[in-house]
């Protein structure tokens, strides 16, 4: 683990990067880690599938335009079109929240084109920590089966367009899994519990 240049509570505003990023699949307890960890540090948290919107409009995009690009070419080109967007947002967020935990929607650290790919890979450079928290981590399968349920409940939908499982793609996407500095199993712990292992493993560093 990448140790955090000047510790994980003291002068965090005066950080150029985030504290900590957390990445993943949908559902995997991104945003509710996120909030309960940066609570704890003391530190501010961005969610950024709250506030993408504004920085997908800087370069002409919007979900509304995604969502009827869905309808018009269907969900998986729409995501690749979309990409551009995504990549943006992701830069701008770290640029603007340095000494904050940021929570990264799935789609923002998943991309076919090559040249994202590198963006985001070198984007995940920047935060000291880059946690990726999995229902059970030694368990693909069971944590796939979780994960789908919990969108079901959730999000009304198994996340297969197309014949496209975006979940499996998300679970297994590989520059998740080479930025990833901690990768926190969640199980059936209570989040907070959860939240304050993940605090205690910060903060001991490598």
């Amino acid at each position: 683990m990448r140790p955090t240049p000047c510790g994980l509570a003291r002068s965090i505003c005066r950080v150029q990067h985030p504290l900590a990023a957390l990445v993943g699949p949908a559902g995997c307890g991104k945003s509710t880690l996120g909030a309960l960890l940066a609570s704890s540090l003391g530190a501010p948290f961005v969610d950024l599938d709250e506030v993408g919107g504004r920085y997908y409009a800087e370069v002409g995009w919007s979900l509304d335009r995604l969502r009827q690009r869905a309808v018009e070419v269907g969900r998986t080109v729409a995501e690749i079109e979309w990409e551009p967007a995504r990549i943006h947002a992701v830069e701008r967020a770290f640029e603007e929240h340095g000494g904050a935990v940021v929570a990264l929607g799935a789609g923002h650290t998943s991309y076919e084109a090559p040249a994202h790919v590198g963006r985001v890979r070198s984007a995940l450079r920047r935060p000291p920590h880059v946690v990726l928290p999995l229902p059970w981590p030694d368990d693909r399968d069971e944590s796939l089966r979780v994960l789908r349920a919990r969108s079901v409940v959730t999000a009304g939908t198994d996340r297969v367009y197309d014949g496209n499982d975006l979940l499996a793609r998300w679970l297994d996407e590989p520059v998740v899994r080479e930025a990833a500095t901690v990768v926190v199993g969640t199980g059936r712990e209570a989040p907070a519990v959860t939240a304050e292992r993940l605090r205690r493993a910060l903060r001991q560093g490598p």
